[in-house]
């Protein structure tokens, strides 16, 4: 009952509750984002949620849209500023995921949506991730942030969808709450665990060389 109605209603209940008491945050995070990053504050990307149905995830900017003389985009730590940082070490760019969980995109609680790019290079137990809403926090992050593996991630992912509770949802609620205000676990790179498909492109070239 709580997995098929109870959670969604949490979602809704308490995103609402978040941006009412957080909008002044909010707002001067939306004009410091636009004095910081020259422009919009707001970065948004599409991701796969529930049932692989696309939607655009909504976040604070963190890295400026400074491009080079031939109009290519700097690379990406030149872009990360030191406000980028900050947002990302606080977890505040995350912020704006509340009205993702407002609408139903997301959960509070799930899995983290990845990019659109990867769906082709999960395997059939991984795609379980995709049963449910994805979360702006999860098992998995509180396991270990930026620094669990790839293949440990999806297996924490599909444990946490084999046992979807109230009790369970407030557990990893609260751990995140500590992990952010201890800051631990976190890596402001933008690149921690390399890319998903180069990862499996590999594992298969080498398991079809013998390696």
């Amino acid at each position: 009952m709580y997995a098929k109605y109870g959670k969604r209603i949490l979602d809704a209940v308490l995103s609402f509750c978040a941006l009412t008491v957080l909008s002044p945050v909010l707002l001067v995070l939306i004009v410091l984002g636009a004095v910081m990053m020259k422009g919009n504050p707001f970065f948004t990307q599409l991701r796969p949620g529930k049932d692989e149905k696309i939607f655009r995830l909504i976040k604070f900017r963190t890295m400026t849209c400074e491009k080079d003389q031939d109009g290519n985009l700097l690379p990406d730590e030149q872009r990360l500023n030191r406000y980028g940082k900050l947002l990302r070490s606080t977890s505040l760019d995350e912020l704006p995921e509340l009205i993702n969980i407002l609408k139903g995109d997301m959960s509070l609680v799930g899995p983290r949506p990845l990019l659109v790019e990867y769906l082709p290079y999960y395997t059939r137990e991984e795609k379980r991730r995709h049963t449910v809403r994805p979360g702006l926090t999860g098992l998995a992050q509180v396991k270990g942030r930026n620094f669990v593996g790839w293949e440990d991630r999806f297996r924490w992912d599909c444990k946490y969808i084999d046992d979807i509770s109230f009790v369970n949802d407030m557990k990893i609620i609260i751990a995140t709450v500590v992990q952010v205000v201890k800051q631990s676990d976190v890596s402001v790179c933008t690149d921690v665990e390399g890319n998903l498909a180069e990862i499996r492109a590999a594992a298969l070239q080498n398991s079809v060389s013998g390696e």
